[in-house]
């Protein structure tokens, strides 16, 4: 049987019951899908490539019973059954019948293509309001994910990765810069040498697990508000099954390709707050991740580019080009830095850290460590929850900055940019922070937002939802403090949050 006769016949209406008015194909390097009334079915084309064989029946229907069992994980509105295509009587093809199968079928829920998130961002309507949702939907897909102890199976993929890029940028001098692709080369071999100690030590530690593999803005939808994951890596299960830092790379490298650094920050930090927080010490490795990422990028674009039928044109080359530069930014080394953000309650510390988080290297920015949500994490209560004023008292207060601090310490450990947010009214606090950057050997920067009190109290009045508690009974309270003798640098902070974090951009140096 000719699979592409039984494509060409799955565009008719006719085949399905109950018949649409129209059926739309959509095909990719690996499959076909046809969009026929409220339903989706897919179909893997019968293609064989280096990475993946759908060449016979029993490899497409394999794949197709493993897509739908890795994506009801994540996404059990959507994917429905895997069912049998049989030859019609008279000719044609039906699904179902009592013949020998002659292809398989992935029956799914058809969503809105509207709100895919690459088409948001595209039109310029991905929300930052959307991120948190998002990350703490791939943070629970992660800790429910199976688990590799196997220290092998965090080292000797990505070995076998680097050594593909390798020959790849070899065998292609006449689109990759020759002296730049063995600068990429020597870094990433020289990382992964110097990583694989962490990796293999997070193998153990249970951060290997099945993840969904193809973690990118195409593959998430929003459905009802919600950001749902689907199309999960299901050819090999060995590719999805990846260091969770690994995973999230794909999603960060696609957004920082986009330009959207500020939401690729969002996802980081959101991340890091939903996930285990031995993923701070993780991210030592997440340059590399992110490289990787990019570099496959790159070689499958040009794969593409070679079997088009008009070659390597000059945007295909383009394209190509833009993630392989990407890959060699990612590994290029950046000194650790930390910076607190102090002022009293309402001097928006939180808005201009937020603010500042991407502009730092290396991407996608700062992890961001507030004293606020690091409280409501001690009493284990939700963000958004008020705690009573017992658990303002001096005592906890110290609890909370140590807290603040031993999280920053595990990012900059790891080489990692910080920014702790918190009111840092005492000069005890304000030498804590700075004597932390110096024991790890990174640049610091103390800023010091003051703002005139009026503004304060009408900023905290005016929160809704915010991790903070303050009120303005607080700042009140607040504008009473001894300070000491400020050795932060003072930033008027009253104007726009765009010219407060310009300030503090040029006092940081970044």
């Amino acid at each position: 049987m000719s699979q592409a006769k039984l494509l060409e016949f799955m565009k008719r209406p006719d085949m399905y019951n109950p018949a649409p008015a129209t059926v739309e194909c959509i095909k990719t390097h690996a499959s076909a899908v046809f969009l026929a009334g409220h339903l989706a079915f897919k179909v893997k084309q019968a293609v064989n490539y280096p990475f993946l064989d759908f060449s016979t029946l029993e490899n497409r229907h394999a794949a197709l019973r493993n897509e739908l069992r890795l994506n009801r994980r994540t996404a059990p509105q959507l994917y429905r059954e895997v069912v049998p295509i049989t030859e019609a009587p008279g000719g044609g093809f039906r699904f179902g019948g009592d013949g020998e199968p002659v292809e398989w079928a992935l029956v799914m829920r058809r969503f809105d293509q509207h709100f895919l998130l690459d088409r948001l961002a595209e039109r310029g309507e991905l929300a930052l309001e959307a991120i948190p949702p998002l990350a703490s939907a791939i943070a629970r897909l992660h800790a429910g994910a199976d688990r590799i102890l196997t220290e092998a199976h965090a080292v000797r993929p990505l070995a076998e990765i680097i050594a593909e890029h390798e020959q790849v940028l070899a065998e292609n001098a006449d689109v990759f810069p020759p002296e730049a692709a063995a600068l990429l080369a020597e870094r990433t071999r020289a990382a992964f040498d110097t990583l694989s100690p962490l990796l293999r030590a997070r193998a153990r530690g249970g951060y290997v697990r099945h993840c969904h593999g193809d973690l990118h803005l195409r593959n998430i939808v929003e459905i009802d508000g919600e950001p749902v994951l689907f199309d999960a890596l299901e050819f090999d299960d060995g590719l999805a099954t990846i260091d969770v830092l690994y995973d999230l790379a794909f999603l960060l490298m696609d957004l920082g390709k986009r330009g959207l650094r500020g939401h690729a920050n969002a996802v980081l930090n959101a991340y890091l707050d939903a996930a285990d927080a031995g993923n701070l010490a993780g991210l030592a490795a997440l340059p590399l991740f992110l490289s990787l990422r990019a570099m496959i990028r790159a070689k499958v674009e040009l794969l593409r580019a070679r079997q088009s039928p008009t070659g390597l044109a000059a945007d295909m080359r383009e394209e190509v080009r833009a993630y392989f530069d990407l890959a060699c930014a990612y590994v290029a080394p950046a000194r650790p830095r930390l910076i607190a953000v102090g002022g009293l309650s309402g001097s928006g510390k939180s808005t201009v850290a937020r603010v500042l988080a991407p502009e730092l290297i290396p991407f996608p920015g700062a992890v961001l460590v507030r004293s606020d949500g690091a409280r409501k994490r001690l009493f284990g209560v939700a963000p958004e929850a008020r705690l009573p004023a017992s658990a303002y008292t001096q005592e906890v207060s110290d609890v909370v900055y140590a807290l603040c601090r031993k999280r920053a310490t595990l990012a900059l450990e790891a080489g990692w940019p910080v920014i702790m947010d918190a009111v840092h009214a005492k000069p005890e606090e304000r030498a804590a922070v700075s004597a932390l950057a110096s024991e790890h050997g990174a640049a610091f920067t103390g800023l010091w937002l003051d703002v005139p009190p009026e503004v304060m109290r009408t900023r905290v009045a005016q929160r809704i939802g915010d991790v903070s508690d303050a009120t303005p009974q607080v700042v009140d309270a607040q504008l009473a403090y001894d300070l000491g003798a400020m050795d932060f640098d003072t930033i008027d902070a009253s104007g726009p949050v765009e010219d407060v974090a310009a300030r503090c951009l040029d006092r940081i140096g970044a």
